[in-house]
C-alpha cells in the first residue's frame, strides 16, 4: 500500500488517478463501435475531468467541504465476471469493466483512509472513496437500465 507524507501527496495521487480514469474512458470511447457507447464513454471521461478539476481546486485553495454521504451499493458488479478491455467490447462488457475499476478505486481509498492518522486526511480519503462509490453506482444503474431491462 502506498504511503503518503502529506495531504498534497494524496491530492497529487488522486489527481493522477482521475487522469488515468479520463484516459481509460477515452480509450474505451475510441474503441467503441457504436455511437451511443462512444458518447457514453465521452460523458464518463468528462465527469472524471470535473473530478480532477475539483481535486486541483482543493489542492490550490485548501480544503473544501467534503461530503460524508453514504452511497447505496446495488452490488451488481459482485456478480459479474471480469472483462478485459478490447476493441470489440460491447456496451455491457464496457460497463462491467467500468464498475470493476470504480470498485477497485473505492477499495483503495478506503484502505488508505483506514491507515490515515490525521483526521483531515482520513476525511479526504473517505470522501474520495465515496466519490468512487457514486461512480460505481452510476454504472450499476446504467447497467440495470440498459442490460437487465433488455434481457
Amino acid at each position: 500500500m502506498k504511503e503518503f507524507k502529506n495531504i498534497n501527496e494524496i491530492l497529487d495521487f488522486a489527481i493522477g488517478e482521475e487522469q488515468s480514469a479520463v484516459d481509460f474512458y477515452l480509450l474505451l470511447a475510441a474503441q467503441s463501435k457504436s455511437d451511443e457507447t462512444r458518447r457514453s464513454f465521452h460523458d464518463f471521461a468528462e465527469e472524471e475531468m470535473r473530478h480532477k478539476a475539483n481535486l486541483t481546486k482543493i489542492k490550490e485553495n485548501g480544503m473544501l467541504r467534503l461530503s460524508d454521504e453514504k452511497v447505496k451499493d446495488l452490488k451488481i458488479s459482485e456478480y459479474l465476471v471480469d472483462v478485459k478491455p478490447s476493441a470489440n467490447m460491447d456496451y455491457q462488457e464496457a460497463l462491467t469493466l467500468a464498475m470493476k475499476k470504480e470498485k477497485a478505486a473505492f477499495r483503495m481509498y478506503s484502505a488508505l483512509a483506514a491507515q490515515a492518522e490525521d483526521p483531515s486526511v482520513k476525511q479526504l480519503l473517505q470522501s474520495l472513496a465515496m466519490e468512487e462509490s457514486r461512480h460505481k453506482l452510476r454504472f450499476e444503474i446504467e447497467y440495470d437500465d440498459m442490460v437487465f431491462k433488455e434481457n
